[in-house]
């Protein structure tokens, strides 16, 4: 069955809800150590036809940084006063780190991201992307809004959102094949290490597809 026929398979079946259901991929992998940390998959992946729901921002910065980011669409500006506040509430830290799926930071501000939120941030995966002084924030923004994190951490079996239900089943199957192509990419074996990949919308049944 081509990704395409097995998109179109777990949307047409799944029960209809009052809501755009997310399109996830279930990839299991097979042959690898994931004890050791370098057999572990940690990658991002830049959806050809975007998430259907941009991804929530958040941007450490000050001063013109601060203007552009929000001017770009960051969801969140956080500044040097809040990332210290941060340190000493560790509540209002976790709650940060679940509520937004990307962090960039100006250099200046991750030696004190990583004394206060880096246990936290580090722990999901979420450390932020640093952003040079001379670097203009909006095309990060932009760029984070289609991308998604392809992470196994310790355990053969994970998911990556590809899209809503509502989207089109063409571009859903390119961001499955942008994602499985990642992953051939980023594993030691390739497709080898890929034992299966299923297809399916957050309340239905999986359709596999490898």
């Amino acid at each position: 069955m081509s990704i395409e026929d097995a998109v179109k398979q777990a949307v047409t079946v799944a029960p209809q809800r009052k809501f755009a259901e997310s399109v996830d991929l279930a990839i299991n992998l097979g042959n690898l150590d994931l004890a050791i940390p370098t057999n572990r998959v940690d990658a991002e992946v830049i959806l050809p036809h975007g998430p259907g729901k941009p991804a929530k921002i958040a941007v450490f910065a000050a001063g013109d940084t601060a203007l552009k980011a929000r001017d770009a669409g960051a969801d969140r500006v956080i500044s040097a006063d809040e990332i210290k506040a941060f340190g000493d509430d560790k509540r209002a830290a976790r709650k940060l780190a679940e509520e937004y799926r990307f962090f960039i930071a100006e250099t200046q501000f991750m030696p004190i991201i990583g004394k206060t939120l880096g246990p936290i941030l580090g722990k999901r995966g979420k450390m932020p992307a640093p952003l040079p002084p001379t670097q203009d924030v909006a095309p990060q923004i932009n760029r984070l809004k289609n991308v998604v994190k392809v992470r196994s951490r310790d355990r053969p079996t994970f998911h990556v959102t590809i899209g809503r239900r509502n989207m089109d089943t063409k571009d859903l199957a390119e961001n499955a094949e942008a994602v499985i192509t990642k992953l051939e990419q980023t594993l030691k074996e390739g497709r080898h290490n890929i034992r299966s990949v299923y297809v399916k919308t957050t309340m239905g049944p999986s359709v596999k597809v490898i």
